[in-house]
């Protein structure tokens, strides 16, 4: 399957369906036609994106996401699937059963895994990992001694070469990169969680009343080096106060889509969303404890450079 995100930011248009089709109309005469099945994301940044019914519900019933955006460019909203697997019911059953510590068990492997991908980033760009291999270790069950909080604290500074640097989400800096592509991460995840039959409101350790997608939240942590290695480059290109423009956003899409290396494996973030949250499922119904994490993610190109 070809999956493709859609930011629809530039221009007004109308989005409707035919013939399993998503028809984006532009102007009078021109329209887009894209096959539903092939959509993994659409975007509707514009003001002046209308959609109709069957438009969201094709997307979403052929198991893509719709993300929408706010004045500022940011995502504010998603949309997933309700059901995108032939047992959904039993899976979100032995989902809500899972006792608090075999989660707590499971999210350990997550921070571990986390805090490994950011050591593995800092020494490739920055040659130093600021002793966060070293603390890897440290991450008890529940990481209930906040290893992953200590962690960032190191990160953020010596990422971007700023001791000041924080990261906000209201930040008008480089955040706002890392708050679009952390957004499109989250629904490349919650995608491949509704695919597996797991509901994506039950957290493992992400557990608030307001946020549909907590478990969303928790499966994209190890993933978010990948985010954090375009925007070092984005800022590189276009600096870090530049507005979230088309160019920008390309720039933040198109690495996202490609493949993704751990060793000679190599993977779109959909198939190791998928691959992870497989194995949650397999865990939770019953199997071992043990989740497939990828240990570091490199860019295909990147990788093959190196190699």
């Amino acid at each position: 399957m070809t999956e493709r995100i859609l930011d629809l930011s530039t221009e007004p248009a109308l989005l409707r369906t035919e013939n399993e089709q998503l028809c984006i109309g532009r102007g009078r005469d021109e329209i887009v036609r894209t096959p539903l099945a092939e959509l993994a994301a659409v975007l509707l940044t514009h003001p002046q994106v209308t959609c109709t019914q069957p438009a969201l519900a094709g997307i979403l019933r052929h198991g893509g996401a719709v993300i929408v955006c706010g004045a500022d460019s940011l995502p504010v909203g998603m949309m997933l699937p309700l059901v995108g697997h032939s047992t959904h019911t039993e899976r979100v059953l032995a989902q809500a059963a899972c006792s608090r510590p075999r989660a707590k068990r499971l999210w350990q492997q997550v921070v571990r895994a986390k805090i490994r991908a950011q050591a593995a980033l800092l020494r490739d760009l920055r040659g130093d990992d600021a002793v966060l291999s070293e603390m890897i270790r440290l991450v008890r069950s529940g990481d209930s001694t906040f290893v992953e909080s200590r962690a960032a604290q190191r990160y953020w500074p010596l990422l971007f070469g700023d001791p000041a640097f924080v990261r906000r989400r209201e930040a008008h800096d480089q955040n706002r990169y890392l708050n679009y592509g952390y957004a499109v991460l989250r629904a490349i995840v919650g995608r491949a969680i509704v695919a597996t039959g797991l509901h994506p409101a039950l957290g493992l350790h992400h557990h608030n009343r307001y946020d549909p997608f907590a478990l969303a939240a928790d499966l994209m942590e190890p993933l978010r080096p990948c985010v954090d290695r375009v925007v070092c480059e984005v800022v590189g290109c276009f600096g870090r106060d530049s507005p979230l423009q088309r160019g920008v956003k390309a720039a933040l899409l198109e690495p996202l889509l490609g493949r993704w290396n751990d060793g000679a494996e190599a993977r779109t973030l959909f198939d190791w969303s998928a691959r992870l949250a497989q194995s949650l499922a397999a865990a939770l119904a019953g199997g071992n404890d043990r989740l497939l994490l990828p240990d570091e993610l490199l860019p295909a190109g990147a990788s093959d450079a190196q190699g």
